[in-house]
């Protein structure tokens, strides 16, 4: 048998021509690869693109849409809350708390107490109004401009007012009942506590203790005479007791005016002590012992109470808030555009 090498008939070129074929058929299949890996990136990048765009669109409309419905709803809440029906006519007994600290902007504000018994008396339906008092006291101011209306709105609408006491009408919460008709208590009310007091502290000892020197620069010899941190002089502290007994004075005539000759004075009686309800009772304080519901169905004959208080809601607190820090954006602008340079 004769044997031949497979590859001797095989042309030479032909052996050669092989991978330079396959070499020249592969170049635009990398090419066209290339170009579609190009492609794609690009394409992808164009939707991601595309997509942040709606998403910012998208969230800018919702951020425009919640503002103006939470606007929506201040508005709403502003001009609907504490409008008490005005088609309430049936007899009832209008009812105004008076809860908390009296305060400028608090619930048991002048604003909001002056409010509500105005709506209370001004309705025809309403025999009489009833001031729930539950507070510890608060602002002289606020509860003096209380006092005063309590007076004008009794001879203008010729309805009885009356305070009935919860746990404590002390201080300038009894400057506002002074002024009713009537005041009835639990026997265990606190009640009274006719007196002023302007509290703070000082700390120059501590400061010269700890080596802190004030540097306070005014103009007025007396403008920071209530500075803690600076002492007080005896003039200073002269001029303080002297406003006290000022504001002291018209509180002790407010109640004496209102309380008449049911008052029985005894010693401390407007040195700021406080009694209970029974007590108070005694020395002609308060009238009797009676709850709410006591004196809307057996004095006022009418036993349906209707609350007419007025409270700052949610929404009026934030546009409040929100005004005031516009203001005082508008403040600082203007200094700042009127400073010296």
């Amino acid at each position: 048998m004769s044997s031949e090498n497979p590859e001797s008939s095989i042309p030479p070129n032909q052996t050669m021509d092989r991978p330079a074929s396959l070499g020249t058929s592969a170049q635009p299949f990398v090419q066209s690869a290339e170009a579609n890996w190009e492609r794609q990136i690009l394409s992808d990048l164009v939707k991601s693109n595309l997509k942040e765009q709606q998403a910012s669109r998208r969230w800018k409309v919702g951020l425009r849409l919640g503002w103006l419905l939470f606007w929506l709803v201040v508005l709403w809440q502003v001009f609907s809350h504490n409008q008490t029906s005005s088609s309430i006519t049936k007899p009832h007994t209008a009812l105004v708390n008076i809860k908390g600290e009296i305060a400028d902007g608090a619930d048991a504000s002048a604003e909001n107490v002056v409010a509500s018994m105005r709506a209370a008396l001004e309705d025809s339906g309403s025999q009489a109004l009833i001031l729930l008092i539950n507070s510890p006291g608060g602002s002289p101011v606020q509860a003096g401009i209380i006092n005063d209306e309590i007076v004008r709105l009794k001879a203008l609408h010729q309805k009885p007012i009356y305070a009935v006491v919860e746990e404590s009408c002390a201080s300038a919460a009894y400057y506002i009942a002074a002024a009713t008709d009537k005041i009835y208590v639990d026997k265990a009310s606190i009640v009274g506590s006719i007196g002023v007091l302007m509290d703070g502290f000082g700390f120059t000892g501590l400061m010269d203790k700890l080596g802190v020197e004030r540097r306070l620069m005014t103009a007025g010899e007396n403008k920071g005479f209530l500075d803690p941190f600076s002492p007080q002089t005896e003039a200073q502290r002269k001029h303080a007791q002297f406003m006290l007994n000022d504001i002291h004075s018209q509180f002790i005539a407010v109640v004496k005016k209102g309380r008449g000759d049911r008052l029985k004075e005894a010693p401390g009686m407007f040195s700021g002590l406080f009694w209970t309800g029974q007590q108070a009772v005694e020395l002609g304080l308060a009238d009797e012992l009676a709850s709410l519901d006591q004196v809307a169905r057996d004095v006022v004959k009418a036993e349906e109470l209707v609350d007419y208080s007025r409270h700052d809601n949610v929404a009026e607190r934030l546009v409040k808030r929100f005004g005031a820090a516009m203001g005082e954006g508008a403040w600082k602008a203007m200094r700042s555009a009127t400073a010296i340079r």
